[in-house]
């Protein structure tokens, strides 16, 4: 009989840590219309970049964490998007580089890009111009703030992406560390002077899935939410 009390109590704890892990929103953000993008328990709305199912094989789900582990490939959500706050909280390995994506162009996976980064030891943060490809950057294009706080390699950081109108911010852990407008002489002075000079309408989009990269490294995202504007 002690037996199976201490089976029946471990598993009740353990279907409690479970459920612990699993992403939910607080009824203030249900109020304020956030919708959760994954359930931490499926793949359900979403699907590979090309358009095929949810990739067999690259992605695992476990513990309401999503990880890319490389070699599945792009992932987007089924549904699109035009004004929006969207919230995901990422953690890096050493090395590793990612990035979530938006106003992707049709048929593939070019879209404005929110870098994920271990700028550390990672040779792309030294690469594009006046450290434009450092995590929190707007890829390529433009440098996340200097003062922006990055949480160390192992550690959940936040990213939180803002887009009304053409306006567009990142923030990274809270703080604001990018902030454009597309479509202006600014911004498409950037575009052309990037690798994107030659993708005809770059960043014009009205309405995007969100894409997570696949960049062959291992990166896990939770808490991946959004709400409408």
């Amino acid at each position: 009989m002690r037996k199976v009390f201490l089976l029946s109590s471990f598993l009740m704890l353990s279907l409690f840590y479970i459920q612990a892990q699993l992403p939910q929103l607080s009824n203030k953000e249900i109020k304020q219309g956030w919708i959760l993008l994954f359930d931490g328990i499926s793949s359900d709305g979403w699907k590979k970049a090309n358009g095929n199912p949810f990739p067999a094989q690259g992605w695992t789900i476990e513990n309401g964490v999503l990880t890319v582990h490389g070699k599945g490939g792009d992932i987007i959500t089924d549904k699109e998007f035009t004004d929006f706050e969207l919230s995901i909280d990422f953690k890096i390995t050493k090395g590793a580089n990612s990035g979530i994506k938006y106003f992707i162009l049709p048929k593939s996976s070019l879209g404005c890009e929110f870098q994920i980064l271990d700028d550390a030891n990672h040779p792309d943060a030294k690469l594009g111009k006046n450290g434009n490809r450092v995590q929190g950057s707007l890829y390529d294009l433009i440098p996340a703030s200097p003062k922006k706080k990055d949480k160390p390699v192992g550690e959940w950081n936040n990213a939180r992406i803002v887009s009304k109108g053409k306006h567009v911010e990142h923030w990274l852990n809270g703080k604001k560390v990018v902030s454009y407008e597309r479509g202006s002489d600014e911004f498409t002075a950037l575009v052309a002077g990037s690798k994107y000079k030659e993708n005809k309408g770059f960043a014009t989009p009205d309405q995007t899935p969100i894409l997570l990269q696949d960049h062959g490294d291992e990166v896990s995202f939770r808490n991946i939410k959004i709400r409408p504007l």
